[in-house]
């Protein structure tokens, strides 16, 4: 700041000894005047730029999450190449974690217990995900954006309400809120990258129809691994410091082809096999999936453009965004890598949750109805849990407030279905199931989660098949666990390798007899 009024006082003392600046009146600014004005306003900028980088940077953690947008909105590159930008962006943040690693590398962050070790490494900080954070309370940041503040910022289609996930995922590649123009640029160019092998086409085709549409979607995308950039630059001996490029290569490619990869799973068992149709230039990621599913309701566009974005991406820790991660890590494409995340959102504690809880009110609307009255619905809640049985769609791991992914998706159905009677059961759930849970002193968080209400919005709009449902999941996970991916290649994290101990040298360890 001190800099900035030198130079200020410099410029004025310059100016009242100029015959330029005496000659000019208030209403008549010289080009001086107007360079004059330039300097000040770089210069203003820039002490404000680095103000905010420098309180962010001494900021305990937890709170420079959150001021981290702030100090983003000073240093946006307009360029509309996202390759570019990260080009730019990659060497300041290597440098930046060298410095912090030379510095705070040998800091503690935590401690483990022997309880850690067998729940799940639940709690235990041992992963580093620059592309969200999950607070307890608070739910999921986006490069420290929540997701109301996403629906806000990022740019949406013409006459749409909802982001675009190419929004949000440059927004996670980079940390910056893109403009109209750098969306539109990520549109064209998956687009112009969606073209399927025909190998992969012919496999997709010749599946049996009783093969679950996960083990068709991981199968095809482990196919693809014949189209990988990073393979091929990795066999030809490329350096190290050009692994993030070819990621970066292959995570484009992979992002567009899905979209036509679960359009054709879909079509072969649940519409006679037929054709998805052509990639439309000029259309968005979403709405191109979407017709290819052959769902033309701008309703149900909307729709997936919200469920896309905020099923993107949810830090580190969870099974497909960790497996993802630890298959990268062995320099495997990500091709291969996201196979892996795929195959561990299959899981029923994961990615087919959503599936068990349109069985659950499936079920209630079989046994009470759907019109029910909330002392039914109480009963039927406590008889399934004293049997030991739980109510899908209700706690998660991390979170103990209702998942603000739960929140956005009932503001859809409030806005556009509120009479329909599934949304009014998932309502009246919602109203009865914490305050029982609580009740029963054993959870210790009662909160909806996102899976809790997606498949009611997807069943209204005439998606009824169950058993897909986590493949659009899997197409929206790719936005997080690329943007991850391309990081890990640009930092030159490591095989991932933790130390595993066996029931006896932890025994050992804490001196049990």
């Amino acid at each position: 700041m001190f800099l900035f009024l030198l130079v200020f006082q410099q410029e004025e003392d310059s100016a009242s000894s100029n015959s330029v600046y005496q000659t000019t009146t208030d209403d008549d600014f010289s080009t001086e005047d107007f360079e004059l004005l330039a300097i000040y306003s770089f210069l203003f900028i820039a002490y404000i730029m680095i103000l905010f980088r420098t309180l962010v940077t001494k900021t305990p953690a937890s709170q420079a999450q959150k001021l981290a947008p702030l100090a983003n909105v000073f240093v946006r590159n307009e360029s509309t190449n996202l390759k570019d930008v990260l080009a730019q962006k990659i060497p300041i943040e290597q440098q930046n974690i060298k410095n912090f690693r030379k510095e705070h590398g040998a800091t503690k962050i935590g401690e483990v217990t022997v309880e850690m070790a067998y729940g799940g490494m639940r709690g235990i900080k041992g992963l580093v995900c620059e592309t969200s954070v999950l607070d307890a309370d608070e739910g999921i940041r986006f490069r420290g954006y929540t997701i109301p503040e996403c629906q806000n910022l990022l740019p949406k289609a013409p006459g749409g309400k909802e982001p675009l996930p190419e929004g949000l995922f440059w927004l996670l590649a980079t940390g910056d809120i893109p403009s109209e123009a750098q969306v539109k640029a990520i549109s064209d160019e998956w687009a112009s990258r969606a073209h399927l092998p025909a190998h992969v086409v012919t496999m997709l085709n010749n599946f049996p129809a009783n093969l679950h549409p996960m083990s068709q979607f991981s199968a095809a995308i482990t196919a693809l691994n014949s189209e990988s950039n990073f393979a091929k630059a990795y066999s030809n001996g490329v350096h190290k410091s050009k692994y993030w490029e070819e990621t970066y290569e292959d995570a484009m490619d992979l992002i567009a082809k899905l979209p036509p990869v679960a359009a054709t799973i879909y079509r072969n068992l649940y519409r006679d096999g037929s054709s998805i149709g052509a990639i439309q230039a000029g259309k968005d990621w979403s709405a191109n999936f979407c017709s290819m599913l052959g769902y033309n309701d701008e309703q149900f566009l909307e729709l997936m453009r919200l469920y896309l974005t905020i099923h993107s991406d949810h830090e580190g820790g969870n099974v497909s965004a960790h497996a993802t991660h630890l298959v990268g890590s062995a320099l495997a494409d990500p091709y291969l890598s996201f196979a892996a995340g795929m195959n561990g959102l299959a899981g029923p504690l994961h990615g087919l949750a959503n599936q068990e809880v349109l069985m659950f009110l499936t079920k209630v609307a079989k046994e009470i109805g759907l019109n029910a009255t909330e002392d039914e619905l109480k009963e039927f809640i406590w008889k399934l849990l004293k049997s030991g049985q739980v109510v899908p769609g209700y706690g998660h791991a991390v979170l103990r407030k209702t998942d603000p992914r739960y929140t956005c998706q009932r503001e859809f159905a409030l806005k556009h279905l509120p009479d329909d009677p599934m949304f009014k059961l998932v309502s009246t759930i919602y109203k009865l199931v914490p305050p029982i849970l609580t009740e029963t002193g054993k959870v210790k968080n009662p909160w909806p989660n996102v899976d809790a209400h997606s498949g009611v919005l997807l069943q209204y709009y005439g998606m009824k098949e169950m058993n897909y449902y986590t493949v659009l999941f899997g197409v929206s996970r790719a936005l997080g666990v690329m943007a991850s991916l391309i990081w890990d290649r640009a930092l030159g994290l490591p095989l991932e390798r933790p130390k595993s101990m066996s029931t006896k040298g932890l025994m050992q360890l804490v001196g049990k007899k």
